[in-house]
């Protein structure tokens, strides 16, 4: 177990050291280590065991898939191109055992991506996950059918370095890491924020 800086509130090493990085090494993932990621997606938890989430994912190597995963990223996640890999998450929009729609598959399918992101942290990688991303081009370019919608996108590698980022983002890249204090965040009883 390692120390959060908050209160001395202890959290699994595995949490605090995970990090989304934007500078990648050019030091390739193996399709073993992917196939590590989306095993431990598989064993999330989700409502009625329905496991909504789907993912689509390319490495460097396989050159003409990767290339179309980026480009569905919005230019300023032009970083991502240095990743090793990147994957898009999917939600399936209903349920399968009744078809009427699924009111948390995206928050389901947000578990199945910590698990990635914790699963990734064990074998000394990182991901860094994007909201900047044309959903409707995912859709078309990738194949995603009705039914199922693109939720986020991950860029997967190692670590690089900073030196390599513009400016700005170089700037975010070696800032300190910062969370909210506890008491903003989880309240008991009753709502408790000013």
């Amino acid at each position: 177990m390692a120390t959060s800086t908050e209160k001395n509130i202890a959290v699994h090493s595995l949490i605090e050291n995970r990090w989304s990085p934007r500078a990648f090494s050019s030091e390739t993932v193996s399709e073993e280590q992917l196939a590590s990621l989306f095993e431990a997606a598989r064993w999330a938890p989700s409502a009625m065991n329905e496991q909504p989430w789907r993912f689509i994912y390319a490495s460097k190597e396989n050159g003409e898939d990767f290339e179309r995963l980026f480009s569905c990223l919005v230019e300023g996640n032009s970083w991502a191109k240095h990743a090793s890999a990147l994957f898009v998450t999917i939600a399936k929009k209903n349920y399968d055992f009744n078809g009427q729609p699924n009111g948390i598959a995206r928050h389901d399918v947000g578990l199945a991506t910590a698990n990635i992101l914790l699963q990734a942290t064990d074998l000394g990688l990182h991901v860094h996950l994007m909201g900047g991303f044309n959903a409707a081009k995912a859709q078309d370019v990738l194949g995603i059918p009705e039914g199922f919608e693109p939720v986020a996108m991950g860029a997967v590698g190692y670590v690089g370095d900073p030196e390599s980022l513009p400016e700005a983002l170089k700037e975010r890249e070696l800032a300190p890491r910062q969370r909210k204090p506890l008491n903003e965040i989880a309240f008991k009883g009753v709502w408790a924020q000013k």
